[in-house]
């Protein structure tokens, strides 16, 4: 069965699981199912992980180019010169996979060369499933402090600058 899905448990901030206005980096437990797949990655940076399935929907991901969509950690957001997209810089733990657009499919490659075709409007219905998942632990989480460092807050407001085009071009 050709098939995709994006499962979190244990969503949280790092050092308090619903109070730390200060982090800005969401953290969970994610599984992926790909085909009959199971990727796991426990202690993943979700918000990052639903920026790039957004991010998906309309682009090619290649395997280790640019970020990982399960990436361990997310230490700095770093907005272009116009303020439309971030790149969320990390470490190289992570599981990744190709998201690659073909005619009213995507196909998905595992790092192995697995292979799984998924319907495109299948893949949006999951992927903004999941975004709006994360969303949602944001809005019922304590507000975040917007940082006062001109960099730093130029990367988080363009992370959801980006979100939002993103989610609404679905």
């Amino acid at each position: 069965m050709n098939t995709f899905s994006i499962e979190v448990k244990k969503l949280h901030w790092m050092d308090d699981p619903i109070n730390d206005p200060d982090d800005l980096c969401l953290h969970g437990d994610a599984v992926a199912y790909i085909g009959n797949r199971k990727l796991e990655y426990d202690e993943c940076t979700v918000s990052a992980t639903a920026l790039y399935l957004l991010k998906s929907l309309t682009e090619d991901h290649v395997i280790d180019q640019d970020n990982q969509m399960l990436p361990c950690c997310g230490h700095t957001l770093i907005a272009n010169d116009e303020l439309t997209e971030v790149v969320i810089s990390g470490c190289p733990n992570s599981i990744d996979w190709s998201v690659i657009h073909a005619g009213d499919c995507v196909r998905l490659i595992l790092e192995d060369g697995y292979e799984v075709s998924v319907p495109i409007a299948q893949y949006r219905e999951e992927v903004c499933r999941f975004a709006d998942l994360i969303e949602h632990y944001y809005r019922t989480s304590t507000p975040k402090i917007i940082p006062k460092d001109i960099f730093d807050r130029d990367g988080y407001l363009t992370f959801w600058k980006e979100w939002y085009r993103r989610r609404n071009q679905t």
